[in-house]
């Protein structure tokens, strides 16, 4: 009955990307767009990689970790003001990150198609951890707050606990819990 609560943590994580995008809306929120493609495209490899090998359930915060940016991707460019300006850095990770998934595609092997996608995803985080760093108020943290309990509610879902189950949500879950804090820290460390 618990691994059903990946529905809730599917709706929790549609909530969440409202808010980030009416934080878009209202000027706060920058998303990187490096990072947001890319959060979009492992993920959604990651889903078929395990789709692929037979996971059901265990798959769905998967799906929903590349639809959700994927929807602020998509807002980023309907709302003018609502980016951030990209460096060499966010190029070169945007570029490794797409490397990792030509190096997936070339082996076809659902376990090396999510490690690559972990390497992938990792790789596009590194320019809005940066960012969230030195500009948190860039960043709302509701999103990835919500990606942590996205991640944490797949685990009830996993049937067996093999690296195509439970890799992509053991990493989901430790990346986002790092961009959380990258997003807080100023907030709770200052008010301390």
């Amino acid at each position: 009955m618990l691994q059903y609560l990946v529905f809730l943590a599917a709706g929790v994580s549609l909530v969440s990307t409202y808010i980030y995008v009416r934080s878009m809306l209202n000027g706060h929120a920058k998303p990187n767009r490096i990072s947001w493609l890319m959060w979009a495209v492992a993920p959604i490899i990651a889903f078929a990689a395990e789709v692929s090998s037979g996971t059901r359930l265990a798959a769905v915060p998967i799906f929903v970790a590349g639809f959700c940016p994927l929807l602020i991707l998509t807002a980023s460019f309907a709302v003018r003001e609502a980016y951030w300006e990209m460096s060499k850095l966010d190029y070169a990770c945007g570029t490794l990150s797409a490397l990792a998934i030509v190096f997936w595609a070339a082996t076809r092997n659902p376990d090396v198609a999510i490690m690559f996608a972990i390497l992938s995803d990792a790789l596009a985080s590194v320019p809005t951890l940066i960012k969230g760093w030195r500009y948190p108020e860039t960043e709302s943290p509701w999103v990835y707050l919500t990606g942590v309990f996205n991640g944490l509610a797949g685990f009830l879902a996993i049937t067996a606990w093999v690296f195509s189950q439970y890799a992509f949500l053991a990493y989901f879950v430790v990346i986002s819990g790092f961009l959380l804090f990258s997003t807080c820290r100023k907030r709770v460390f200052t008010r301390s």
